[in-house]
């Protein structure tokens, strides 16, 4: 019903943006990620997804339409709802749940808080033949095994998944492959 849509953010909340569209303030949940980066005033423009249920609507926003098609696929998994498809987004970034699926790295889904084992192993098998690979996914694939282990001596450190997804992507595309290494410039991202 509510494809997309653009206005000022009136107010923001803990878990919502507050967006005045035509003169009617729309409450959005959005990732955190995307909330963090936003401030009172600003313009914006989000793909949405409506949600009708007997209790409630509700209006779920996204910067891409990559991430408002993957939270759609998400809630097509048994077991996974709004808020635990938005909390998904919330904790990792599109390419992180792409390897996640195609490399069945349950471990991954598993660190977003509310995704037990089980439901990660559901997400896993039912997103498979849903997404697409990409040459970009290739690429991030082939960075799995390195990258994978400094997310993990970073989460381990006691950084956030986010945090850690966010030192690991600014790491220089020419940096060297050892994981020493680049867990020191990744590190070098926090300072």
């Amino acid at each position: 019903m509510i494809a997309t849509l653009r206005g000022e953010i009136t107010q923001i909340e803990e878990n919502a943006l507050i967006i005045e569209v035509g003169g009617v303030g729309l409450r959005i949940h959005v990732p955190t990620t995307l909330r963090e980066q936003m401030n009172v005033g600003e313009s914006i423009f989000l793909y949405t997804h409506f949600i009708v249920r007997e209790d409630a609507m509700s209006l779920y926003g996204f910067e891409t339409q990559a991430d408002r098609d993957l939270y759609a696929l998400l809630l097509s998994v048994n077991r996974v709802g709004p808020k635990l498809a938005l909390a998904i987004l919330s904790s990792l970034s599109l390419d992180t749940i792409k390897r996640a699926v195609f490399n069945e790295e349950f471990d991954l889904l598993n660190r977003v808080p509310g995704v037990g084992k089980k439901t990660a192993q559901r997400i896993v098998l039912s997103l498979q033949d849903k997404l697409k690979p990409l040459n970009a996914l290739e690429e991030v694939a082939a960075m799995s095994d390195t990258d994978g282990e400094v997310l993990a001596a970073l989460t381990a450190l006691g950084y956030s998944v986010v945090e850690a997804q966010t030192a690991i992507q600014s790491i220089p595309k020419d940096a060297p492959k050892e994981v020493e290494e680049r867990l020191r410039l990744a590190l070098g991202y926090f300072q």
